[in-house]
């Protein structure tokens, strides 16, 4: 039980960082309070938008803010995932503008993101066996 703990503890903090980040980053392009989010778009792909950048950040927001919400309620495993993906093409995309040292912090925050969707599913099983072991317990009394 005491590894148990340790790695329950692993999850919760993985959990509560990411989802908490995806949102506040998420919301924060309706504010541009923590940095002026545009200019972290990269040429390329700037002349690719069908539409302004102001707009293009917009819709990036809200699917941030339902990633952080989905990491943080009831889907963590899929969220997760979708955060991996999300901020591996962040990353690329950041490449491409020739910011590579935030590159490489997002490229290491899909990997943490990542981490919690394969330990998600390794906590669902746990749980999983748990109920089936109590179930069992129950019906041999």
């Amino acid at each position: 039980m005491h590894r148990e703990g340790h790695l329950d503890d692993v999850y919760w903090a993985l959990r509560v960082a990411l989802g908490s980040t995806a949102f506040v980053a998420g919301l924060d392009k309706f504010t541009d309070l923590l940095t002026h989010w545009e200019k972290y778009l990269a040429p390329q792909v700037r002349e690719k938008l069908p539409v302004s950048g102001k707009t293009f950040m917009y819709g990036v927001g809200v699917i941030e803010m339902l990633v952080g919400l989905g990491i943080l309620t009831n889907k963590p495993k899929l969220a997760s995932y979708a955060a991996s993906a999300w901020l591996l093409s962040i990353a690329g995309n950041l490449v491409l503008n020739g910011d590579y040292d935030i590159a490489v912090r997002d490229v290491n925050m899909a990997i943490a993101a990542y981490a919690l969707a394969r330990s998600e599913g390794s906590r669902e099983q746990s749980l999983e066996r748990e109920y089936f072991a109590e179930d069992s317990a129950l019906e041999a009394a």
